[in-house]
């Protein structure tokens, strides 16, 4: 009798079998995991412009740079938001359309919408009221 190596039939298919399964619940992990980074990026941008501007905040405190309550008008902008933020604004991170508009104490907080140009969650932004 001779010997045979080799795999038989009913093995590869129990692999392939195996490996389709794994691939089933694998690739909508993968999409969901886009779906968690861009939301990842969002946070981030907003966590970065939240900071910017509590230290501009503590700057003009400290400095007494703060007089009455603070108009702020379309702070909710891309060009508004950007002043906080050393390196500029990510072109992928999106303001939410709509406008802060009001008068506010100084140290008040207001809150803006950021987004991901691909998709996702907005994410909501406090920026500290500061009058110039």
């Amino acid at each position: 009798m001779r010997k045979v190596s080799g795999f038989t039939i009913i093995e590869l298919v129990v692999v392939i079998t195996i490996l389709g399964i794994l691939a089933a619940v694998a690739l909508p992990r993968f999409f969901d995991i886009q779906n968690d980074a861009r939301r990842a990026a969002a946070q981030g941008v907003a966590g970065a412009v939240a900071s910017g501007a509590a230290i501009n905040y503590g700057a003009r405190l400290a400095q007494g740079n703060l007089a009455g309550a603070a108009t702020i008008v379309n702070a909710c902008t891309t060009a508004v938001l950007t002043n906080v933020l050393q390196g500029g604004w990510p072109t992928d991170i999106v303001v939410a359309p709509g406008t802060l508009t009001t008068t506010m104490a100084n140290g008040a907080t207001g809150t803006c919408e950021i987004y991901h140009s691909a998709g996702g969650t907005t994410t909501t932004v406090n920026i500290i009221a500061v009058s110039s």
